[in-house]
């Protein structure tokens, strides 16, 4: 088996633009969470979210590509151009692939245009096709990288990002590519989707507290909250990235994936999929339980997902439990980006010895207690293997183990 790398990581996110603002974001225990800004929420049920702050495209983006995008991808591509940057990588065109996950891909663009439609279908402007497929994400990357490569857009709910990065695994384990871009990026805020989720009983209703609204685990939780970003990492198989002198973030040690082929929107009650998932994660990484020492739970403060995880990590890790934390309760809940700036979160642990908290964490729910889930304030912590899940609508999961680059002797 080839041992796949890190080498470039980049990522935007509601805490903060580029992985080290992010990362320091979510270490001092900041919040990303707050009333809606990009449009008029009042009339809603849920008038808050995790939106990126302060952000003009044109500050990162050229005027033709930010006019012909929708803002996930314009997340995917900043998140990318940081990672590549990062790997400071020369493209082999045909050697190089990539892989999007994105959960809804342009559904907030379609919400609104439809919206400004009021039967004069000339309104509809010519670029709203390609803004809404998730593949042009994918594809705009690709055409101004020059990546001839595999290229894949996965769509498995909130699982997105992390099976992402599975994907582009399998491929250069397969040898069909030495180098792939694994992306993940989301913006669905739109009264459409919030109405709906809102509606599901899916989301917290905090409105006179957004900040600390996001309460993973926490016994006065009651739903997520929305999160939008980008996440990108640089993967390549150990040798290619050795034989140009790239310096080597971290290893993708392991993936899971599995279905709970229980129910559209509910998890299994017994975490029968989630628990499968994470033993699959294990056994990929050649490793046991005890190895871990950090999972970057899914934790979204809904009240029967955090129960449920929970209660799969217990059944898993037995005496051995690691910390879990959620770092949901700063970002929100960014679907197919978290799948990917979690797994960041995870690298990151790893290098500075430091587990993020789960903020806005007091009084841990009795269905969840008996591990230490950090609560509201970093821990200092040596980290071999860590873990991020990723459980979405569908009964989709996803585990993707990481650890420290140690070159084989």
């Amino acid at each position: 088996m080839k041992r796949i790398v890190i080498t470039g990581m980049g990522a935007v996110t509601p805490v903060g633009i580029g992985t080290d603002a992010y990362w320091n974001s979510i270490i001092a225990g900041k919040s990303g969470i707050d009333t809606i800004k990009s449009f008029d929420p009042s009339g809603l049920a849920v008038q808050f979210a995790g939106e990126i702050k302060d952000f003009n495209p044109a500050d990162y983006l050229e005027k033709d590509l930010v006019r012909k995008t929708d803002p996930f991808m314009q997340y995917a591509y900043i998140a990318a151009r940081e990672a590549l940057t990062q790997s400071g990588i020369e493209i082999e065109p045909s050697r190089t692939g990539i892989v999007m996950g994105t959960a809804m891909a342009g559904v907030a663009a379609t919400a609104f245009a439809q919206e400004a439609l009021t039967g004069a279908h000339k309104k509809v402007g010519p670029r709203f096709i390609p803004k809404i497929l998730g593949n042009v994400a994918a594809a705009n990357i690709a055409i101004d990288y020059n990546i001839q490569g595999p290229s894949f857009t996965v769509s498995t709910a909130c699982s997105s990002g992390g099976d992402a990065i599975n994907i582009a695994c399998a491929y250069m384990q397969a040898g069909k590519a030495d180098v792939m871009l694994a992306v993940g990026a989301e913006s669905v805020l739109c009264p459409l989707v919030i109405e709906s989720l809102a509606n599901a009983k899916a989301l917290s209703r905090r409105n006179d507290d957004p900040v600390t609204a996001s309460r993973p685990f926490d016994i006065s939780r009651d739903g997520f909250v929305i999160g939008e970003g980008g996440g990108a990492l640089v993967l390549e198989t150990e040798e290619h990235a050795s034989a140009r002198g790239a310096k080597i973030l971290g290893v993708v040690a392991g993936c899971g994936n599995t279905c709970d082929a229980y129910h559209v929107t509910a998890p299994h009650p017994e975490g029968k999929g989630a628990i499968a998932c994470i033993r699959q994660a294990l056994a990929d990484a050649g490793i046991s339980p005890e190895d871990i020492g950090y999972v970057n739970a899914h934790g979204t403060a809904t009240h029967k997902g955090d129960a449920v995880e929970t209660s799969a990590i217990k059944e898993v890790f037995g005496d051995h439990l690691p910390y879990v934390s959620s770092t949901k309760g700063a970002t929100g809940h960014m679907m197919g980006a978290g799948g990917i700036t979690e797994v960041i979160a995870c690298v990151k642990a790893i290098e500075t010895g430091t587990v993020p908290p789960t903020i806005n964490l007091n009084e841990i729910d009795p269905e969840c207690a008996g591990i230490d889930f950090v609560p509201n304030t970093a821990k200092k912590a040596e980290i071999r293997f860590a873990m991020s899940n990723a459980f979405g609508f569908g009964g989709q999961n996803s585990s993707i183990i990481v650890s420290a680059y140690r070159p084989e002797v």
